[in-house]
C-alpha cells in the first residue's frame, strides 16, 4: 500500500490559551469548581503546556460552557461531516483525483455518534459510488489513526480495494465536560478539533513522492483501561486522564518501535523521520526520553501542539501532511499513536 496524500481540516476559529482561561474565568461553570481546581486550569492555561492555540467548533468561547447532551451533539453532528468532507477534498486536490475514484471511505471518530455513520454523509456529500465500502470505526480515541490505516491496508491487500481514503475527524469541543477530576480539566484545556485524511492506494503515485507502508505493530493493555478513556455520565462524554499515561504512551512506543526494528533487521537510526501522537506536553517528552530522541526530532508534532493543542485521532494524519510539505528526508519513517484502551500502535513508512 502507498500513502499518495495527507491533508488536514480545521474550524475557522482559532482561541489562544489565555482566551479559554478568561472565557473559563467569566462563566457560571468556573465559580462551581472547587478552589484547588480553579488554581489548576489557571496554571495549565497560563502557564507552559505546549499549546498556544486551539481551534474549536465555537462561534465564542462562551459556548464551551453550554454543557448539555443537545447542544454537544448538535456541535458534533454539524461540524463532524463538515470538517471531514473538507479534509477529504484537499487530499483528493492533492493527488489530482476526483472523488468517484475511491473504492472505499474509513472514518474514524470518538467524538460524537451518529447512525448512520459519519461515512454516510461524507460519502453523500463527495458524490461517491453508491456501491463503494463505507466504514465507520469507533471506540480507538486519540489512536485510532493507525488502526484506520490498517483496515485501508487489508481492504487494498485483500483486493477489495484499489483505492482508500482514510480519515479522522474529531469534534473535541462536543465532548467537553467540567468537574473538579484533575484529569477532566486537563483535558478541557488540551483539546483542539480537526479532521485529517489520507489518500492510500494500491500502486505507488506517479507525479509525487512515494510513500509506501511497510509493517505495522499494535499492542492492548486492557488492565490499564482506567488510564486513558471516555466515560458517560449526565448524557455526556467524559475524558479519563491518569497521572501515568504520559510513561504509559512512552513504554508502549518504545515497545511497539523496538518490535518492528527487530522483526525487520533495522537499527533505531534507521529511522529519519518520526510522525508522532502528541498528548500534550509531558507525553511528548516522555516519549522523547524513553526513545533517547532530542527536541528536533519531534519538532513537527512540537509545533503541531503548539498550534492546535491535541487533536486526538487526527493528530499523526497532520503530522503526516507536515512531513510531505516539508518534504522530508527519504528512508524510513515511523508512526505511532496511542489511545483508549490503553491501545499502543506504529506503522513503518519508506519514503523515496
Amino acid at each position: 500500500m502507498f500513502l499518495w496524500s495527507a491533508a488536514s481540516a480545521f474550524p475557522a476559529r482559532s482561541y489562544s490559551q489565555v482566551d479559554c482561561l478568561q472565557g473559563f474565568e467569566a462563566s457560571l461553570r468556573f465559580n462551581d469548581l472547587a478552589p484547588s481546581s480553579q488554581r489548576l486550569l489557571r496554571r495549565v492555561l497560563g502557564g507552559d503546556s505546549g499549546i498556544k492555540t486551539r481551534r474549536l467548533a465555537l462561534t465564542g468561547i462562551e459556548e464551551a460552557f453550554e454543557l448539555n447532551p443537545d447542544v454537544l451533539h448538535r456541535r458534533f453532528s454539524e461540524h463532524a461531516p463538515r470538517l471531514a468532507v473538507d479534509a477529504v477534498r484537499r487530499a483528493l486536490s492533492k493527488a489530482n483525483l476526483n472523488p468517484d475514484t475511491l473504492d472505499a471511505l474509513v472514518i474514524s471518530t470518538c467524538t460524537g455518534y451518529l447512525c448512520p455513520g459519519l461515512t454516510s454523509y461524507v460519502g453523500e456529500s463527495l458524490g461517491m459510488a453508491a456501491d463503494a465500502v463505507h466504514l465507520d470505526l469507533v471506540g480507538h480515541g486519540c489512536g485510532a489513526a493507525i488502526p484506520n490505516l490498517r483496515t485501508a491496508h487489508a481492504l487494498i491487500h485483500s483486493g477489495h480495494a484499489r483505492t482508500v481514503m482514510s480519515v479522522c475527524v474529531e469534534v473535541c469541543s462536543a465532548a467537553f465536560y467540567l468537574d473538579d477530576d484533575p484529569g477532566v480539566l486537563i483535558s478541557a484545556c488540551l483539546f483542539g478539533d480537526a479532521a485529517g485524511a489520507v489518500l492510500c492506494a494500491s500502486e505507488p503515485p506517479k507525479q509525487s513522492r512515494s510513500v509506501e507502508w511497510i509493517t505495522s505493530h499494535s499492542s492492548l493493555q486492557p488492565d490499564k483501561r482506567e488510564s486513558l478513556r471516555f466515560e458517560q455520565r449526565n448524557g455526556m462524554l467524559r475524558n479519563i486522564l491518569a497521572r501515568e499515561t504520559p510513561t504509559i504512551a512512552a513504554d508502549s512506543a518504545f515497545h511497539d518501535l523496538h518490535h518492528v526494528l527487530a522483526d525487520r533487521g533495522l537499527e533505531k537510526e534507521a529511522i529519519t523521520s518520526w510522525i508522532t501522537h502528541a498528548g500534550g506536553r509531558r507525553v511528548l517528552e516522555a516519549i522523547a526520553h524513553k526513545l533517547a530522541l532530542n527536541r528536533d526530532a519531534l519538532s513537527v508534532s512540537w509545533d503541531l501542539l503548539s498550534q492546535y493543542g491535541n487533536t486526538s485521532s487526527s493528530f499523526v494524519m497532520l503530522g503526516l501532511e507536515k512531513h510531505l510539505e516539508l518534504d522530508a528526508p527519504s528512508g524510513h519513517w515511523w508512526m505511532n499513536s496511542f489511545g483508549a484502551g490503553f491501545s499502543s500502535h506504529g506503522i513503518l513508512l519508506k519514503a523515496e
